[in-house]
């Protein structure tokens, strides 16, 4: 198994590992553990650099245009994480006091610490995420405001592919299509928050391009699946990159020497893509074996991509924080949503022998004491 070794650690629910620090660790709290791979490492000892605020580091510029060509958008800007590029979006498509309309689940509505309110003076609208992901097309009708004073303007509308919060759900190019559809009758740009829309190509076996063709601007991650350490890729339009790079400014993200990070994302892009079905074919087996076990049901039959959401029935006696401590005494990582809820994401760095032990342990773990 991949080197994986990290320092004890805790998950929302459960309590402080007793485990020393030199044990191999499996970590399934996210696929934002992953380490960067040899050749990784590598491209970033010798990677050219120059200072990326003047707009002179020549690893960057190849990134940014990588991203640009995979995504088949004009332009791109390299920001330090995908919530940098989310706000960083919203900045650059909004002005205070409009309004954004995105789903109840969403990562920006939940898990980006309100900046979109907080640093965009934007409104927030929030619809409920269907349990695929999506948003029903008359919800988002809906939520869009009359041309009346005492109203914000409706003005954006965001999406996330793959839905986190909804099990790693797919969204479709054609449902992709229906909003943008909406969008563009009603004068709104359309925001894709794409930190896994590699996944969700690999799940739909289409080009990427063709899950962003039909929005105005899309970030993805390089540093949840694919593998890098560090950073995220915000693409779209000329003017609207521009616009971009001066919130990026703004937010404290204009890096210097970011070549030797972006020497990764190239890595990752070039080679990393391909091997997400692995991870996604191991997802599936990971929940065949869970499933099996009698105080364990999936929400997600089979899982939709790389992420497992289980949900342990409450009769057995065991909770969330009882499987963190268990599978910690194996080596085994794990974060909770709840006390009965948790969520397992298969990454590079999970392989077959990772997928039985982690099995095994919940097989242990879930006889009640």
């Amino acid at each position: 198994m991949p080197d994986t070794k990290q320092g004890a650690g805790s998950g929302a629910w459960g309590a402080e590992s007793d485990q020393q620090t030199d044990m191999n660790w499996i970590d399934l709290r996210s696929d934002t553990v992953t380490h960067p791979t040899p050749e990784m490492r590598q491209a970033m000892a010798q990677a050219e650099v120059g200072d990326d605020v003047f707009g002179d580091d020549p690893t960057v510029l190849r990134l940014e245009k990588l991203a640009a060509e995979r995504m088949a958008m004009p332009a791109a800007v390299f920001v330090a994480s995908g919530t940098m590029g989310n706000l960083a979006a919203v900045l650059s498509h909004c002005q205070r006091g409009d309004e954004i309309i995105l789903g109840d689940k969403s990562h920006t509505y939940l898990y980006e610490a309100g900046g979109v309110s907080a640093l965009g003076g934007v409104h927030t609208r929030a619809i409920p995420n269907q349990a695929d992901g999506t948003l029903r097309l008359e919800d988002i009708q809906a939520a869009i405001r009359a041309d009346d004073e005492h109203f914000p303007i409706s003005r954006l509308i965001v999406l996330e592919n793959t839905h986190n919060s909804s099990g790693g759900a797919v969204l479709t190019p054609d449902y992709m299509d229906s909003v943008s559809a909406i969008a563009k009758e009603h004068g709104l740009k359309l925001h894709l928050d794409g930190a896994r829309i590699f996944n969700a190509s690999a799940v739909l076996r289409v080009p990427v391009s063709a899950l962003a063709e039909s929005v105005d601007s899309v970030t993805f991650c390089l540093s949840k699946g694919l593998c890098a350490p560090v950073g995220s890729v915000l693409c779209g339009a000329e003017e609207f990159i521009q616009r971009a790079r001066r919130a990026r400014k703004q937010l404290g993200g204009g890096m210097r020497q970011a070549g030797i990070l972006a020497a990764a994302g190239i890595v990752a892009l070039d080679k990393m893509v391909d091997l997400l079905s692995e991870d996604h074919a191991r997802a599936r087996r990971l929940a065949e074996g869970l499933q099996a076990l009698p105080a364990i049901s999936l929400e997600q039959d089979p899982p939709p991509s790389n992420m497992v959401y289980l949900k342990l029935d409450p009769k057995a006696g065991i909770t969330t924080s009882d499987i963190i401590q268990r599978l910690g005494k194996d080596g085994i990582k794990l974060i909770a949503r709840d006390e009965y809820r948790m969520r397992l994401v298969v990454h590079y760095w999970i392989d077959e022998a990772a997928i039985d032990r982690v099995i095994q342990g919940f097989a242990r773990a879930t006889v009640a004491s």
